[in-house]
Protein backbone atom coordinates (compact mmCIF):
# COMPACT_ATOMS: atom_id res chain seq x y z
CA UNK A 1 0.00 0.00 0.00
CA UNK A 2 2.81 2.17 0.89
CA UNK A 3 4.73 2.05 -2.86
CA UNK A 4 1.02 2.31 -4.39
CA UNK A 5 0.53 5.84 -2.40
CA UNK A 6 4.41 6.68 -3.04
CA UNK A 7 3.62 6.39 -6.63
CA UNK A 8 0.30 7.77 -6.81
CA UNK A 9 2.00 11.16 -5.07
CA UNK A 10 5.27 10.75 -7.30
CA UNK A 11 2.82 10.81 -10.34
CA UNK A 12 0.90 14.06 -9.03
CA UNK A 13 -2.23 13.20 -11.08
CA UNK A 14 -3.90 9.53 -11.07
CA UNK A 15 -7.04 9.32 -13.07
CA UNK A 16 -10.23 7.66 -11.21
CA UNK A 17 -12.65 5.56 -13.11
CA UNK A 18 -16.47 5.09 -11.85
CA UNK A 19 -19.45 4.18 -13.61
CA UNK A 20 -22.43 6.06 -14.64
CA UNK A 21 -25.37 3.33 -14.93
CA UNK A 22 -23.47 1.82 -17.78
CA UNK A 23 -21.63 4.74 -18.94
CA UNK A 24 -17.65 4.82 -17.73
CA UNK A 25 -16.43 7.97 -16.37
CA UNK A 26 -13.07 8.93 -15.86
CA UNK A 27 -11.64 12.32 -14.09
CA UNK A 28 -8.26 13.33 -12.86
CA UNK A 29 -7.92 13.72 -9.28
CA UNK A 30 -4.94 14.56 -6.88
CA UNK A 31 -5.58 13.46 -3.33
CA UNK A 32 -4.13 10.15 -1.71
CA UNK A 33 -2.89 9.57 1.36
CA UNK A 34 -2.33 6.63 4.38
CA UNK A 35 -4.48 7.24 7.65
CA UNK A 36 -4.93 4.65 10.20
CA UNK A 37 -3.15 2.04 7.94
CA UNK A 38 -6.01 2.68 5.08
CA UNK A 39 -5.36 3.92 1.64
CA UNK A 40 -7.59 7.29 1.18
CA UNK A 41 -9.10 9.31 -1.44
CA UNK A 42 -11.38 12.94 -0.78
CA UNK A 43 -13.75 14.31 -3.08
CA UNK A 44 -17.00 16.51 -2.43
CA UNK A 45 -20.80 15.26 -1.95
CA UNK A 46 -21.62 17.81 -4.39
CA UNK A 47 -19.86 16.53 -7.25
CA UNK A 48 -20.97 13.74 -9.84
CA UNK A 49 -18.27 11.53 -8.55
CA UNK A 50 -19.50 11.16 -5.55
CA UNK A 51 -22.89 10.06 -6.43
CA UNK A 52 -21.40 7.16 -8.84
CA UNK A 53 -19.30 6.38 -5.96
CA UNK A 54 -22.13 6.00 -3.76
CA UNK A 55 -24.28 4.05 -6.47
CA UNK A 56 -21.19 1.78 -7.43
CA UNK A 57 -18.24 2.29 -5.16
CA UNK A 58 -16.15 -0.34 -7.29
CA UNK A 59 -13.66 1.64 -9.06
CA UNK A 60 -10.08 2.01 -11.10
CA UNK A 61 -7.23 3.83 -10.80
CA UNK A 62 -4.46 4.68 -13.05
CA UNK A 63 -1.26 6.84 -13.17
CA UNK A 64 1.93 7.18 -15.11
CA UNK A 65 5.16 8.14 -14.14
CA UNK A 66 7.82 7.81 -17.02
CA UNK A 67 7.79 4.37 -18.85
CA UNK A 68 5.94 2.87 -15.70
CA UNK A 69 2.20 2.43 -14.84
CA UNK A 70 -0.32 1.71 -12.24
CA UNK A 71 -3.63 0.30 -12.02
CA UNK A 72 -5.63 -0.07 -9.04
CA UNK A 73 -8.88 -1.74 -8.80
CA UNK A 74 -11.23 -1.79 -5.55
CA UNK A 75 -14.29 -1.39 -3.90
CA UNK A 76 -13.88 2.28 -2.17
CA UNK A 77 -15.69 2.88 1.31
CA UNK A 78 -16.83 5.95 2.69
CA UNK A 79 -15.44 6.73 6.48
CA UNK A 80 -17.74 9.43 7.99
CA UNK A 81 -15.40 10.38 10.72
CA UNK A 82 -14.09 14.40 11.02
CA UNK A 83 -10.54 12.68 12.04
CA UNK A 84 -10.46 11.16 8.55
CA UNK A 85 -11.24 13.98 6.48
CA UNK A 86 -9.48 16.33 8.62
CA UNK A 87 -6.07 14.04 8.07
CA UNK A 88 -6.72 14.22 4.83
CA UNK A 89 -6.90 18.15 4.98
CA UNK A 90 -3.78 18.37 7.06
CA UNK A 91 -1.80 16.24 3.83
CA UNK A 92 -3.47 18.49 1.25
CA UNK A 93 -3.23 22.08 3.20
CA UNK A 94 -4.10 23.74 -0.58
CA UNK A 95 -7.64 22.17 -0.09
CA UNK A 96 -8.63 23.85 2.87
CA UNK A 97 -9.39 27.34 0.84
CA UNK A 98 -12.10 24.84 -0.60
CA UNK A 99 -13.42 22.06 2.24
CA UNK A 100 -13.53 21.93 5.77
CA UNK A 101 -13.36 18.74 7.45
CA UNK A 102 -17.04 19.78 9.04
CA UNK A 103 -18.43 21.50 6.06
CA UNK A 104 -21.00 18.53 5.16
CA UNK A 105 -19.42 18.49 1.77
CA UNK A 106 -15.97 16.43 2.18
CA UNK A 107 -15.55 13.70 2.28
CA UNK A 108 -13.33 10.59 1.79
CA UNK A 109 -12.83 7.21 1.35
CA UNK A 110 -10.56 4.27 1.41
CA UNK A 111 -9.86 1.56 -1.02
CA UNK A 112 -11.12 -2.36 0.47
CA UNK A 113 -10.09 -5.48 -1.20
CA UNK A 114 -7.64 -3.65 -3.83
CA UNK A 115 -5.59 -5.02 -6.18
CA UNK A 116 -2.75 -2.82 -7.50
CA UNK A 117 -0.61 -3.83 -10.74
CA UNK A 118 2.61 -1.86 -11.62
CA UNK A 119 3.35 -2.44 -14.93
CA UNK A 120 5.87 -0.93 -17.92
CA UNK A 121 7.38 -2.11 -21.34
CA UNK A 122 10.66 -3.58 -19.84
CA UNK A 123 9.87 -5.89 -16.77
CA UNK A 124 7.21 -8.16 -16.26
CA UNK A 125 3.76 -7.13 -14.41
CA UNK A 126 3.40 -7.14 -10.54
CA UNK A 127 0.43 -7.42 -8.56
CA UNK A 128 0.44 -6.53 -4.86
CA UNK A 129 -2.94 -6.90 -2.82
CA UNK A 130 -3.93 -4.70 0.07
Amino acid sequence: MERVAKFLKEAGTYYLATTEGDQPRVRPFGTIHIFEGKLYIQTGKSKDVSKQIHANPKVEICACTGAEWLRVAGTLIEDDRIEARQSMLDAYPSLQSMYAADDGNTEVFYLKDATATFSSFTTAPETVKF
